[in-house]
């Protein structure tokens, strides 16, 4: 008895649509193979009762009637016939033997009509199972009507369709055994390789992720074992990102918090000038602003990761936007001697967005492109209308980043540098909210010469008859 399961209904479905095909085929054939055989015998009897009919130009003529010698010519071997009147008795018999039954079958009312009747049932007396085929004869004028009925015994016709429904059985049995055996190969093979998936699925759901599917499975049962092993080299990659992460951002709150309570610690203890005050407080307001920026970045990627972000949409006029960025990064650019340039035409760039979200988007790309700059070296910064959009480049002739490097550095708590701090969050954020806005971010860059960032997001028509910045409706001031 196969246990319950995946390989059981297999097995259960696969034997029961052969068994009712089977079944069909066998009720059909065999339906067929009496018709046939009923058939045969009729056809046979019909001709025979036709040739008769051509014979019995004595029974027409003056002076003669049925006799027994007739009835032999008549005769069918193996057939009884018989002569019936219009009432149906029985007039004479080829047995022999006189008869004072009436027959009232329906093959006599239909041989009466003028057609040849026909009835197959069981004979009073004997009970066995016979076919009657009856033909009409007519007397002198028409005013005589006989009724020839031959009955044949169907025994040895039925015997040999029950050999054959034995046969047909036999065989059916035996094609049902070959796809019991077949189904229940089949249920193993799909069943196997699920046991083993599942067997390695439920030692990943314990947390051993450096288990993997091994065999060569086909189809679904393949792209099923590859999609789980890509899971755990994910899940692995995830927990690594996530490890690394939790070490830098504990790195990096330990830092400020360092100063912080050294600079509180110091200052409490008195004794100090109003210049070494101010300098510590400075320090303290520093790095509180720095905490506050880190904590804020996390909270944005959880809200991001919860859709709880909401976007205050408006009119934005991306030229006036990256003219306040580069004034707030303008003073860590002159510390590294860092040339920014903003490249635009005077007039407005609108696009329908969130102001405060889009400053945060170009505010932490100018400020990677000005962290990973040479000194000296330069920023440019462009916006262009390609058909329906806007696109914002901002290009630095920095260290660039390595093809190994390119299309993970969007993904969350991804650093190249871990040195250079940060909690790898800023290109994730920028590139959710670009997409929420129904834009783009596109990087290309080039290892030690720099790098590329794009930003493409939908173009908000200008009012007709604009030409001056000072007609154009006013940008949404971002925060």
């Amino acid at each position: 008895m196969i246990k319950k399961g995946i390989r059981r209904q297999i097995v259960l479905h696969y034997f029961f649509v052969v068994f009712l095909a089977l079944l069909l085929a066998e009720v059909v054939f065999l339906f067929a193979m009496r018709t046939y055989y009923y058939d045969t015998i009729y056809r046979h009897i019909e001709l025979h009762a036709d040739y008769v009919s051509d014979l019995t130009q004595p029974l027409r003529m003056p002076g003669q009637s049925l006799n027994a010698n007739m009835i032999n010519n008549f005769k069918i071997e193996r057939t009884l016939l018989e002569v019936l009147d219009e009432q149906g008795n029985v007039i004479i018999n080829s047995s022999g033997f006189e008869s004072k039954r009436k027959i009232q079958t329906s093959d006599v009312a239909q041989a009466l009509t003028g057609g040849t009747g026909r009835w197959v049932g069981k004979q009073s007396g004997t009970g066995q199972q016979v076919m009657a085929v009856s033909k009409k004869l007519s007397g002198i004028s028409g005013d005589e009507v006989y009724i020839l009925r031959y009955v044949t015994s169907l025994q040895a016709v039925n015997d040999r369709i029950f050999y054959i429904t034995l046969l047909s059985i036999s065989v059916g049995a035996a094609v049902l055994t070959i796809v019991l055996i077949f189904s229940i190969g089949l249920a193993n093979s799909i069943v196997r390789p699920l046991n083993d998936i599942t067997e390695v699925s439920a030692q990943m759901a314990k947390g051993k992720f450096d288990v993997r599917i091994t065999g060569n499975y086909r189809h679904e049962l393949g792209e099923l074992a590859s999609t789980l092993n890509y899971m755990a080299q994910e899940v692995v990659h995830t927990n690594q990102v996530k490890d690394d992460f939790i070490s830098s951002i504990s790195h990096e709150l330990r830092t400020p918090l360092t100063s912080i309570k050294g600079w509180s610690e110091t200052l409490n203890s008195g004794g100090f000038d109003p210049d070494e005050t101010k300098i510590g407080m400075q320090i303290i307001s520093k790095e509180t602003d720095r905490l506050i920026g880190l904590v804020e970045e996390i909270l944005d990627f959880s809200k991001l990761q919860s859709n709880e972000m909401k976007l205050v949409m408006g009119s934005v006029d991306l030229r006036e936007l990256l003219q306040e960025i580069m004034l707030n990064v303008w003073a860590k650019a002159e510390l590294k001697k860092i040339k920014l340039s903003l490249d635009v035409e005077e007039r407005p760039y609108l696009v329908h967005g969130d102001g405060n979200r889009l400053k945060q988007v170009f505010l932490n790309i100018v400020d990677n492109a000005v962290k990973f700059s040479h000194e000296s070296s330069s920023i440019y910064i462009t916006i262009r209308k390609e058909d329906q959009q806007m696109a914002v480049s901002i290009q630095d002739t920095g260290i660039g980043i390595s093809e190994e490097h390119l299309h993970k550095v969007r993904d969350r708590f991804f650093q190249v540098d871990h040195q250079n701090g940060g909690t790898g969050l800023g290109l994730a954020i920028s590139q959710q909210f670009v997409e929420r806005h129904g834009g783009e971010l596109l990087m290309n860059s080039v290892l030690g010469q720099g790098t590329t960032v794009t930003v493409k997001l939908p173009a908000l028509e200008e009012p007709s008859g604009t030409t001056d910045i000072s007609e154009a409706e006013p940008a949404q001031q971002p925060n």
